[in-house]
């Protein structure tokens, strides 16, 4: 029995196929037939998108651009993909690599050393104002929010525009979102109601965290403007809540019990910190201790 298969993929296509095609690791020939294939099949295209998304995230968690090349073989698969859903033929252009000479070791060390020079001096003059720059992101020169925090800041961003597939399980099997997210994190989840503030439950998905999975769950108002609360294991030790800014985004995070919680959304602060408030009480916190 193939255990790579399973019954929302079409015949002819397993999850290594479709992880090779998402990483651009097939041929022409094999790109074209899954890419029409999916064009048949929206469950696995959804995975794809998702999976494209996961890729999109991490890349902006490391703060590294991908490859040329790697870029060159995304759209690639990108534009094959819709070309099945279209029938329609690929551009046939081939990707282009474009090779930039390197300059000599000696001016790449230079250059380095004055941008040293330039940070430390950034760092001293700014370092006093830091908290007031970032709203309370920092808490003082050198001290970062969090990884949960920023990977919880980053989902958001990544997911919440998703229309048509926004989560991984909908909130329609809500007791089957919450004994797998469980299982996977190996600890009993709860999902808090925010029904009071007028957010309904979408669902949630799985997400990689730093040392091990992490759950998203998203609410959505009657608007469409949407909230998601990040939760992972972390070996962390504080108590304190603060909060994380990114342009109009806000994110409200905490430690309780050997697990982070990070609440985000693009609402007013007063606000959003009042439902992170009732959120941590809800899920075991004491936020009381904090304020």
């Amino acid at each position: 029995m193939n255990n790579d298969h399973d019954s929302s993929l079409p015949d002819g296509v397993d999850l290594r196929a479709l992880s090779a095609f998402v990483d651009g690791e097939v041929t022409q020939a094999e790109r074209e037939r899954i890419a029409a294939l999916l064009g048949q099949h929206p469950q696995a295209a959804a995975r794809v998108a998702a999976w494209r998304a996961q890729k999109a995230a991490l890349r902006a968690l490391c703060g590294a651009p991908p490859s040329d090349a790697r870029r060159a073989s995304d759209e690639q698969a990108e534009r094959a993909e819709q070309a099945g859903r279209n029938e329609a033929h690929d551009a046939d252009d081939p990707a282009v690599i474009v090779l930039r000479p390197r300059a000599p070791w000696w001016q790449r060390v230079g250059i380095a050393a004055c941008w040293l020079a330039v940070g430390a001096g950034l760092a001293l003059a700014l370092g006093p104002l830091a908290p007031r720059l970032t709203g309370g992101a920092w808490n003082g020169l050198g001290a970062r929010p969090p990884s949960f925090a920023e990977r919880a800041d980053v989902a958001y961003a990544v997911y919440t525009p998703e229309r048509r597939h926004p989560v991984e399980v909908a909130a329609s099997d809500e007791e089957h979102l919450i004994n797998w997210l469980s299982k996977r994190l190996n600890r009993p989840l709860s999902v808090p109601s925010l029904q009071e503030y007028g957010y309904s439950l979408v669902g949630g998905r799985l997400l990689p965290g730093e040392a091990g999975p992490a759950a998203q769950f998203m609410y959505e108002n009657r608007a469409g403007a949407r909230l998601t609360l990040y939760v992972t294991g972390t070996a962390r030790d504080e108590t304190a809540f603060r909060l994380l800014r990114d342009g109009n985004r806000r994110t409200f995070y905490w430690i309780n019990d050997g697990m982070g919680y990070a609440l985000s959304g693009p609402i007013a602060e007063g606000k959003l910190r009042s439902i992170a408030v009732d959120v941590c009480s809800a899920l075991g916190g004491k936020p009381e201790t904090w304020q």
